[in-house]
């Protein structure tokens, strides 16, 4: 546990303590009433009621659409069922970034939905919430679609038999069993909206602010960093009580996991119904997730003077104002090289911790679990901005050194390393352990010859998500990438906040470049994958 310890320590609770100390002690002195007086601000209590109120949004309106994508997922066996997973799956590893520019792009100004009614929601809420639903529908279909399919159908039969009508067997059969996935996946959505920045930083604007899009507007443009210091613990305390609830439910669903029958389950759909529930489905699908993609591949091609890769080969050059120290489509490389190397320290940081919480036990272990998930949860931007504050002096001074965003990324993929690479450890039969030392195996040997052969796709896997999750952060990287280094998201950032019909296009072209790539490592990941019915997202 040292080195992982040791990394969080140093790129994480350093930099977020180093800004609450920053903004609660400007002078030396404790000054804890600017929490009271930060809270009682009429502008912050909207922007907590806001961040509040679309996170649950997000979330009732994610279960009401996923859910039936999710027992489609998990009881109807159809053509082209493996593709189309991974299809719904390409959201939740799209940089928000995109997925912002992706909504803008279908519902924005001279977007598709503008052009054919001249309907813009880019100035309403409504878009926020597709958008998180289009980015948390893998969430509910992965979580509790996993589920489902493990459940024996005929414990429900056996219902029906006994007299219950379907909806009454549903209720008090399947239903309770799924209960705890259900509350996982709403509590995991409600986690990524309540944090939502990318998505409120495009599709928002200054009309809708979320608790994180403050935090970035008080320490980036205004310099106040009490206020942000103030936000920061009030994000931290939610996150915390949510994970906390998160592991609670977790446990339950696992001992639900331990009663359900493992065999496959799924079958084709029978009677006008089932066929009736599959194309729902499938339209939702089409319309949800395919075209807001689709449209932004549309708009990366459509010029001014017809179809065509003009927008592409623009990406090339300079623009006359400045903006960009180096061609944007630099930005690709640099984000490739920053992801190898995030993705390095990542499966480096979350092995090793991996390897501790499988082999310990006890509170102080069980806490660290806890704070490896804390990144997911805790401001980016108050991250980015904390290393431009701490790392800036020797032994640690990276302020100007490339691998500042590397270690950044990496603090966001460690949890996803973790989480891939730990139940498959925790399936090593300790007793093969011990057989290779009893016949002189040193620990390294025994490591090298027992475990690795028997985790390694699930590193592989581990290594892909945190490739991916790296490839398309954008909270912390905003503040510590240089201005000749752009990555991808960054890049497209800056272009949609320039006015001009070529920066929108060189915006969508750049993003169609990263959803490609992103794409691509996805679908890597799902010929990775050692259990195509596992319940594990």
């Amino acid at each position: 546990m040292a080195l992982p310890v040791a990394f969080f320590g140093v790129f994480f609770a350093w930099p977020v303590v180093s800004i609450v100390d920053r903004g609660l002690r400007p002078d030396g002195a404790w000054r804890f009433g600017r929490i009271g007086e930060t809270l009682s601000r009429p502008d912050i209590l909207d922007v907590l009621g806001f961040t509040v109120w679309q996170a649950l949004a997000s979330t009732g309106l994610t279960l009401l659409v996923a859910l039936p994508g999710a027992y489609v997922f998990a009881r109807f066996d159809f053509p082209g069922k493996g593709v189309l997973r991974a299809v719904v799956t390409v959201p939740f590893v799209l940089p928000t970034v995109l997925v912002g520019t992706a909504f803008l792009a279908l519902v924005g100004r001279n977007g598709l939905t503008d052009e054919l009614w001249g309907l813009r929601l880019d100035t309403s809420v409504w878009a926020i919430l597709l958008a998180h639903v289009f980015f948390n529908y893998a969430v509910v279909v992965r979580t509790v679609g996993g589920l489902w399919s493990q459940l024996d159908p005929r414990q429900e039969e056996a219902a029906r038999v006994l007299g219950a009508s379907r909806w009454r067997a549903w209720r008090t059969v399947t239903l309770p069993a799924l209960a705890p996935s259900v509350a996982a996946a709403a509590l995991m959505v409600f986690l990524f909206t309540f944090t939502s920045f990318g998505i409120v930083q495009i599709l928002g604007g200054d009309a809708y602010t979320t608790l994180e899009a403050e935090i970035y507007r008080q320490t980036a443009r205004l310099l106040d960093l009490s206020t942000a210091a103030v936000l920061t613990l009030v994000q931290f305390a939610a996150v915390g009580a949510i994970l906390g609830v998160h592991a609670r439910t977790v446990r339950r669903r696992e001992t639900t996991l331990r009663l359900v029958a493992p065999e496959r389950t799924a079958r084709r759909p029978r009677g006008a119904g089932q066929w009736t529930l599959l194309a729902g489905v499938l339209l939702s699908v089409a319309l949800l997730i395919l075209l807001p993609l689709g449209v932004l591949v549309e708009r990366s091609f459509a010029g001014p003077h017809g179809y065509g890769l003009g927008y592409y080969r623009a990406l090339g050059s300079l623009d006359e104002s400045g903006t960009f120290l180096v061609p944007p489509l630099e930005a690709i490389g640099n984000s490739l090289r920053y992801a190898v190397a995030a993705t390095a320290i990542a499966v480096l940081i979350g092995g090793l911790a991996a390897a501790a919480l499988t082999r310990r036990a006890g509170r102080l272990v069980r806490g660290f679990d806890a704070l490896l998930m804390l990144p997911l949860g805790v401001s980016a931007v108050t991250v980015g901005f904390g290393f431009l504050i701490t790392l800036d002096e020797p032994p640690l001074d990276l302020r100007a050194s490339w691998i500042l965003v590397p270690l950044a990324q990496a603090l966001v993929g460690v949890p996803f390393v973790v989480r891939t690479m730990l139940p498959v450890l925790r399936a090593v039969d300790e007793r093969l352990r011990e057989a290779a030392a009893v016949l002189g195996a040193s620990p390294w040997r025994a490591w090298r010859e027992v475990d690795l052969p028997m985790v390694r796709r699930a590193l592989l896997i581990a290594a892909g998500f945190a490739f991916a999750v790296s490839l398309g952060e954008f909270g912390a990287t905003v503040f510590i990438a240089r201005p000749d280094s752009p990555t991808l998201p960054v890049a497209v950032a800056r272009l949609l906040g320039r006015p001009g019909e070529l920066n929108y296009g060189q915006a969508m072209a750049l993003s169609t470049i990263l959803m490609v790539v992103c794409a691509v490592s996805l679908l890597l990941l799902e010929r990775l994958r050692t259990d195509r019915t596992s319940g594990e997202f």
